[in-house]
């Protein structure tokens, strides 16, 4: 089983082999800016604006998962960080897992983690590897404009998904999510931290003008 496990895991990012790191994650920034408009595009079932405007940071992935007998999953993303000067730079982060039982088939999620404390933002930029729900609470959010008056925190991380057009608050406790060094360092043109991007001493490439630009709403 797990044999047939890897070939799937295998055959889910074999097309990214022949993309430079740079454009791979250049199209994870344009792909998180997309994200976040479709979820502003229906603000009865997206994030409240209210929730958006307290983040002190958020993290968005696409996360393919496939499977026959056991399933495997995994997907690429940015996190962003909001500074004194507006928000950061994007840092590349990434998720892969096991699973088990019959999951025929091929799903791709979309998942969008509001950090709404500086603990949390300081846990993906100082630790490399986060696991969500270990030593900062992470909750499903609150979901559309009816929860816009009544958000108030209730965890230090508030996890949201988009799949098949469907938008909701899920949970996401136990998820590993860890540092790209290696794409941040062909992004930025040498290596640098995610520490020192989402800090905001880092200058963001021209490449992650749209995202700055969508977030700016926030």
């Amino acid at each position: 089983m797990k044999a047939i496990i890897c070939v799937i895991a295998a055959a889910l990012f074999s097309a990214c082999a022949t993309v430079s790191p740079r454009d791979a994650m250049q199209a994870d920034v344009d792909q998180a800016a997309a994200i976040i408009e479709r979820f502003q595009a229906i603000p009865e079932k997206g994030i409240p604006p209210a929730v958006m405007r307290a983040a002190r940071g958020v993290a968005i992935l696409t996360v393919t998962k496939a499977g026959f007998i056991g399933s495997a999953r995994g997907g690429t993303g940015v996190l962003v960080a909001r500074t004194e000067k507006g928000w950061s730079g994007p840092s590349a982060i990434g998720t892969g897992g096991l699973g088990v039982g019959f999951q025929a088939g091929v799903e791709i999620t979309e998942f969008v983690i509001v950090l709404n404390t500086p603990a949390a933002v300081e846990a993906y930029a100082k630790q490399g590897n986060v696991t969500l729900g270990g030593n900062l609470s992470v909750a499903a959010g609150p979901v559309g404009r009816a929860a816009e008056a009544g958000v108030a925190l209730q965890a230090a991380m508030y996890t949201y998904s988009r799949s098949q057009g469907l938008f909701a608050g899920i949970s996401l406790e136990g998820t590993g999510i860890g540092t790209r060094d290696d794409a941040n360092a062909a992004y930025y043109g040498r290596p640098v931290t995610a520490g020192d991007i989402v800090s905001g001493s880092v200058q963001p490439p021209a490449g992650a003008r749209n995202l700055m630009a969508v977030l700016s709403k926030y």
